[in-house]
Order: structure tokens, then sequence, then C-alpha cells
């Protein structure tokens, strides 16, 4: 399997010692979620090569031991696997193909919508709409039905959000820093690792307790800070590939305040460490009481932080392959 190591980069990043400081905890099941990806992708054949399935085996398998380390092997598996099934997805139909042929990820996003609608049905044909009905039925049978929903809910949003990315990647002059804000959490698969932590780790937050305001503040910070450092770790790579430069915060925050890509680096970094504080002190706020389900959550969040740091700095970002 390929390596974790330190994408090199003279740009300025987000120092994140305060916030979240190493070690990162990682769950012992890192092997046994590698081998079930290896024979789940035997079974649907997602990615075109052998060394595209080698990197994005290795840095899911080891990204979701720590993103949630406390979780069942086995509920581990399938979180993984609908992980790797969405950055294959963006990178097989949403990233470069999607450029030079946006209809087809139209179409391709047409029929795993009617997947969501219709989960009972099998489709039949293209391994990405088989795969995620598999996924589905089997997020459907651990979770409660509102669970469910807002597992689909966030998975129909991503889906949106690449369609509206590959519509936008061309031009990044034309999109909007709010916008792009808002969009950016979608787009990174952010949401949909929240709604699936209350399945995977088998806690509900009610209403009332999704609704108050620290627990807004901290989904927001790290929805935020989630497409945002990814957006630093990929950005030299993804301007090499050209014509247009990244469609991500650096290229937006130049446009909108001027200067050198080094002060929109510094400035991007200064908003990702903002984020950081803001999602130590609410989970710090939300962790002050005995064990409930809000500190369940607080903690979720605070392991889904960690890996997207942690995830930043694999090989998979020195290579051609996106960066969740």
């Amino acid at each position: 399997m390929t390596g974790t190591g330190e994408t090199a980069t003279t740009l300025p990043g987000p120092d994140f010692a305060a916030a979240f400081p190493h070690p990162f905890p990682a769950g012992p099941h890192s092997r046994h979620t590698e081998r079930g990806l290896i024979g789940w992708l035997e079974e649907h054949p997602l990615l075109p090569s052998a060394g595209a399935r080698s990197v994005l085996v290795d840095i899911t398998s080891h990204g979701a031991s720590r993103t949630f380390p406390t979780a069942d092997p086995d509920d581990l598996v399938l979180f993984a696997e609908l992980l790797l099934w969405l950055t294959a997805f963006d990178d097989v139909h949403a990233e470069v193909n999607a450029v030079k042929d946006a209809v087809a990820l139209v179409d391709h996003t047409g029929e795993l919508m009617l997947v969501l609608a219709h989960g009972d049905r099998r489709p039949a044909g293209e391994p990405f709409p088989v795969a995620l009905h598999g996924l589905l039925a089997r997020f459907r049978a651990r979770a409660s039905p509102a669970a469910y929903l807002r597992l689909t809910a966030s998975l129909r949003d991503t889906l949106l959000a690449l369609v509206w990315e590959a519509h936008h990647v061309a031009e990044p002059g034309k999109v909007a820093l709010a916008t792009y804000l808002a969009m950016r959490p979608h787009t990174v698969f952010v949401r949909t690792i929240m709604a699936a932590a209350e399945i995977v780790l088998g806690y509900e937050l009610t209403d009332a307790e999704r609704d108050l305001a620290p627990v807004r503040r901290l989904e927001t910070a790290v929805a935020n800070l989630a497409g945002w450092i990814n957006d630093l770790a990929s950005y030299e790579r993804e301007a090499a590939r050209g014509p247009a430069r990244p469609l991500s915060l650096p290229t937006l925050l130049q446009a909108r305040h001027g200067g050198t890509i080094e002060e929109s680096f510094a400035r991007a970094s200064r908003m990702c460490e903002d984020e950081a504080a803001t999602a130590r002190q609410e989970i710090s706020a939300l962790t002050l009481d005995q064990p409930s389900t809000l500190t369940t959550h607080a903690r979720a969040l605070e392991d889904i932080t960690r890996s997207f740091i942690w995830h930043t700095g694999h090989a998979r970002y020195q290579g051609p392959q996106r960066g969740l």
C-alpha cells in the first residue's frame, strides 16, 4: 500500500498545535478496514487502475480509523466503503471528466438520485448505482428513519454540489466567495461524514440538541475547516494542472483582496486557525458535563476534524489524484 508522507509546500499553512495538537488517536481496525475495502472493490469495480485503488484504499482505511477511532470494526468498514464510494465518484465522474462532458456528469448524478429516492429498487448495470444501493441498504438496517433520511439528504446535497462545482471549475473568477463558502462543505463530504457519525457510533441527537447554538457553531466550524484545509493542501497540485486556476479558497481570496498568492494563503491559514479555535471552544463547552449524546457528538466532531487535518499530509496529495 502507499505510505503516508507530508506534502512539501513553500506556501504558508495553518498552525493547529494549540487547538488540535498531535498525536491524533487512531483506532485498531485499519487493517481490517483495508481488507474489507479491497474485497468490496473487487465486487464493485469503481476505479480504473490498480494504482488508483491502492492509494484510495490506503487513505480511506487509515483515515476512517482516525475519523471514528472507537467504532465497531464492521461499522467502520461500512463507513469506509461510503467514503471510498464518494471519493471514487468524484475522481471518476466529477473531477476532470466533468469539465469535458458536464452532461455525462448530470446523467450519472441523475441515476444516483433515483437510487436515493427508491432505495428498495436494485439498479442494473453501472457500478456506482449498484454499489450505492448496497451501501444504503446496510445503513438503513443500522439507522433510525430520521438518521437515514439525514444521511441520504446529505448525499443528495453532495451530488448536487459536485455538479455545481463542475459547472464553475473552469471559470472560478465567476464564483462569489460567499457562494463558494456555502458549497464547499458539501464538495468535501464533511456534512455526509457528520450524518454518518450518529449511525456508525450509535447515538442520535434530539431535535432540541441539534438546534443548540454551541452544536450549530461547532458543526459550522468543522465543516468550514474541512474544506479550507483541503484547499490549501491541494492548491499547488491542482494549479499545476491548469489552464484555469483552482476553484478554491486561496483563488477567491486573492480575487477579493488582491495581493500575492502567498498573502492569500496566509489569510486562508488565519481563517483556518480561527475556525479551529472556535471548534475547540465549543468542544470544550459541550464536554464539561457528564457523558451524554452531546458529549459523544462533540467528541465525534473532534475526531472528524483531526482526520481532515491528518489526511492532507497523505501521499495521495503528492500524485495526480485529488484529495478527499
